[in-house]
Formats: C-alpha cells, structure tokens, sequence
C-alpha cells in the first residue's frame, strides 16, 4: 500500500494537515488500511524532504498546513500512469502456511485448508453486505458521494479477493486428493519376496582305496 502516493492525492485536492489526512484517507478507503497520525506526519516528513510537499501555515490551534508541490503533482502522474509492480509480489501469510504444511509432521492440511475456507466465505460474505450499504449511499448521493464510490470500489476489489482466494483453496484440496490417490494402472507393484538363502551342504567324502 502506497501511503505516500495517497497523501499526495489527497493534498492535490487543497492543503492539509496530519489528522484530516488521516480522516480522509480512512474514509477514502474505508477504514480498510488503518492509519495513526505518527505513520501520517512520518510520510508527510519524508515527501518534504524529498521535495513533494511544503509547510505552509497553522491554523489557531496550531495544526501545520502541508501543500503538494509542483515535483509532488508530477510524482503523483507517474504514479496514476505506472501500473502496479507484480514481479515481487509482496508475502502472502496463507500461501506460506499452506506450503509449510505440506508433510508437517501431527499437521493435517485438509483441516487447515477447510478452516480457512470457512474463514474466507465469512469475509466475503461480510464484505458483500458492506457493499450493499456502499450502493445505498451512492444511490442517495450527497456531499460524501466521491468517498461512497471509492469505498464501492475498494470493497469490490475485496469481494473478488477473497472468491479468488476460496477457489485457489478449493483447487489446493483437489490438488492433494489427486496427489494421494495412485492413478489407475499404476499400482506399485508389491516388491519382490527376498531370497531364498543358500543352502551349505558339506562335500561327500571322497571313495577310499581298497587296501591290498
């Protein structure tokens, strides 16, 4: 999650400061990626230094104003032209359990899968409920109309997130029945009974010359 670029959208719109950043960027998304005004003022702290951003005033209460820069505008172009990086994907938590179970000893993965599956549904199901109360208020419209639809959207992403995410899981149990079940005609055969051991058997002595 870029909350550097997002500030920058945010602050395109009109100066700024820490706390309404962080309002408007929850209500943006939802809520969905919490902030605290220290992550906030840090990310403000950082695109000043590098040129994106300026102080500019206090209010009565001592608030300190940011405003986006000409550098900070061009930034924020890029950032809306350049797709998203997905050569390195960022780690995902249930992929690396799911690979880490495999052949874990006392561990059964079927279990883990279905547990996970029941977890999932329950989001998306959550998630499709949020999106009906998204639509309510787009359909209303209002002064938050713009906040609405972009909380449509971010909910949207997150339903078929998650539909993505219990059919990959379904796919990985299928996957393991396949894998344990030996396909037909390919039997191992039963390995081959060990030899019979070899039986010692003194010489016959030899015939003895007749004495004269």
């Amino acid at each position: 999650m870029s909350i550097r670029h997002g500030l920058l959208a945010l602050l395109e719109r009109g100066p700024r400061y820490g706390s309404q950043l962080r309002t408007e960027f929850e209500s943006r998304t939802g809520a969905t990626w919490p902030l605290n005004v220290g992550q906030v003022y840090t990310t403000l702290g950082r695109l000043e230094r590098d040129g994106l951003v300026v102080q500019q005033g206090q209010d009565e209460a001592g608030h300190v104003f940011y405003a986006i820069t000409d550098s900070g505008r061009a930034e924020l172009r890029t950032w809306y032209e350049r797709p998203v990086d997905r050569t390195s994907p960022a780690r995902d938590e249930l992929a690396i359990k799911l690979a880490m179970a495999v052949g874990a000893p006392g561990v059964d993965i079927r279990e883990v899968i279905q547990s996970q599956r029941r977890h999932t549904v329950k989001a998306m199901q959550d998630y499709t409920r949020l999106k009906a109360q998204a639509l309510t208020a787009v359909e209303a419209g209002g002064s938050r109309e713009r906040d609405d639809v972009a909380w449509l959207l971010v909910l949207e992403q997150l339903i078929f997130q998650t539909e993505a995410e219990a059919r990959w899981l379904d796919h990985c149990e299928a996957r393991l029945i396949r894998l344990s079940t030996p396909a037909p005609g390919s039997a191992t055969a039963p390995p081959p009974a060990p030899p019979a051991p070899t039986r010692v058997t003194a010489p016959e002595p030899a015939p003895q010359g007749r004495r004269t």
